[in-house]
């Protein structure tokens, strides 16, 4: 696999997440139908202590050189911790992110062991350096909703999206999870090599879904508010023609 047009692809999508207590990466998942509101994925872990202390939260675009800084009563999470996953949504504003955000892998799709994917972020010995890694899915923890992955992940890789093309021009290239940890082998006392943990797109692909059914739902409100029902219609007395006001 040749990854670097593949990671020319993803890299504007990816944003680095700073709190208080440490940083993190994540990526932009959706858009709202006016594109005035977007959402941002990542691990719970990368921001949860932040969301449950109401600290502010600090997001990069290294790519464009934007940043935002939001306060509690400026964004909203959702989170699941059993999944470490998090979406952040928030007003665009002068956030400069992509036009369209990379696809998100049907929930229902699963890699086949031994697919080969990458995954983006921004590791702590080198915490402003967009870092890309690889390896090969080993296992699927559908307990977890999770993949086992064969490659490292380090402390600030957190949150970034794991992704899977199955060609190398980038085109078709899917995000497929989020890395959530790094599990070292320790069984003889010492650190060796381990696996990665992967959550999958299920919480991503929720947050989408309610976020549409919520658009769904207030575009029903409105119609329903700017169209009288013909009971209505029949029972409002017709009104005679007024005069124009002067000067109209």
């Amino acid at each position: 696999m040749n990854w670097n047009a593949v990671v020319a692809v993803v890299m504007p999508s990816i944003v680095k997440i700073e709190t208080p207590s440490g940083h993190g990466t994540g990526f932009l998942c959706f858009y709202n139908e006016g594109r005035t509101i977007c959402g941002i994925a990542t691990a719970h872990h990368v921001i949860g202590h932040a969301e449950k202390w109401q600290e502010p939260i600090r997001m990069t675009n290294l790519d464009t050189g934007s940043s935002v800084l939001l306060k509690e009563p400026e964004r909203v999470i959702w989170s699941d911790e059993n999944k470490d996953s998090a979406v952040i949504l928030h007003d665009l504003g002068n956030f400069q992110l992509p036009q369209e955000p990379i696809s998100l892998i049907p929930t229902e799709t699963q890699l086949p062991i031994g697919a080969e994917v990458g995954w983006l972020g921004y590791p702590a010995i080198a915490e402003y350096t967009l870092c890309f890694f690889s390896g090969n899915v080993s296992a699927r923890w559908s307990f977890r909703n999770a993949y086992l992955i064969d490659g490292v992940a380090i402390n600030g890789i957190s949150g970034g999206p794991v992704i899977y093309s199955p060609d190398a021009t980038g085109e078709n290239v899917q995000i497929v999870g989020a890395i959530s940890a790094y599990r070292a082998n320790r069984a003889t006392g010492e650190t060796l090599p381990g696996l990665s943990i992967a959550q999958d797109v299920a919480h991503f692909q929720a947050s989408l879904s309610h976020v549409r059914t919520l658009e769904e739902a207030e575009h029903q409100r409105a119609a329903s508010n700017q169209a009288p029902s013909e009971a209505d219609a029949a029972s409002t007395p017709e009104q005679a023609p007024t005069e124009p006001l002067p000067g109209a």
